[in-house]
């Protein structure tokens, strides 16, 4: 089974999802809440990537494993993350919109910081970012889905909200199928380097979570902010990584998507232990 048949219509679903869920003033929201949306931006846009690398280059990992674990750490975490936020008794509000923007920019930044960490990394082995088709690709997937969620949203809003009540329950056993069908690609790839990519991965996050902290910290944000951001900043887009990295017009190497794969799993406990932790109350 081709799992780009699978994972380029989950992600476009998903997106469109996204759309759906999204309005006007989630976007302006930005312009009022400054400080919290900098924090949000700079920890998930900038430094994450650049832990990603660090890790990567401490635990030697290889240019293929390297390169899936800079890919996932580019990739917020859509939806998703307003789930987790609102779990949390977060900001939801800034959580949407910090998936707004961040959804739009990552269009031109995950070409950007792929293509140097390509070419860093990669092509030594004859790996190369054919990055045209991956803008192509991220506004054809990406960027058309949440343009037509939003434009249903504004014209039919009872319609847009019966479908994202669809859609919404069907995400995560979509993941999870996806997922499924990866491990059992990639098994034996994944058993070798299981061990290693946990590791790796658990660094990131856990090294993600004190980024955020830190940042709202320095920026001064309030408990419900600051819970977002955390979110925000260690939440990713598993499906989106899958894609560029098993995509034919891109890597076409679905073994680029094991650190995402890998990264999800980690990222689901250590966030959930967190959500229920902060959701009683104690201060983070």
């Amino acid at each position: 089974m081709n799992s780009i048949f699978i994972v380029l219509p989950i992600l476009t679903v998903l997106m469109f999802d996204l759309g759906l869920t999204l309005q006007g003033k989630d976007f302006l929201l930005v312009l009022k809440r400054g400080k919290s949306v900098i924090a949000g931006m700079l920890g998930q846009l900038v430094l994450l990537p650049l832990i990603a690398w660090g890790v990567a280059t401490i635990l030697n990992l290889s240019p293929l494993m390297t390169i899936g674990l800079v890919l996932i750490a580019c990739c917020p975490g859509g939806s998703s993350s307003n789930v987790f936020s609102k779990l949390a008794k977060g900001d939801v509000a800034l959580s949407v919109s910090l998936t707004a923007v961040s959804s739009i920019i990552t269009l031109f930044t995950i070409p950007l910081i792929m293509q140097v960490t390509t070419a860093h990394t990669g092509e030594a082995i004859g790996i190369h970012l054919p990055v045209k088709n991956l803008l192509m690709q991220n506004i054809v997937t990406m960027l058309l889905p949440i343009i037509l969620g939003i434009f249903i949203r504004q014209r039919w809003q009872n319609a847009a909200d019966k479908i994202d009540r669809v859609l919404s329950k069907l995400a995560f056993p979509a993941l999870m199928f996806l997922a499924a069908v990866f491990f059992i690609q990639h098994r034996a790839t994944i058993a070798e380097n299981f061990s290693t990519l946990g590791i790796a991965a658990t660094m990131l996050l856990l090294s993600a979570i004190a980024l955020a902290l830190g940042l709202c910290y320095i920026f001064r944000l309030k408990t419900q902010e600051r819970r977002t951001i955390v979110i925000e900043v260690g939440m990713q887009n598993a499906a989106q990584a899958i894609a560029i990295a098993s995509s034919p017009f891109v890597f076409n190497d679905g073994r680029i998507a094991i650190p995402a794969i890998i990264y999800a799993l980690m990222m689901n406990i250590i966030l959930l232990i967190y959500v229920g932790i902060v959701s009683k109350g104690k201060v983070m």
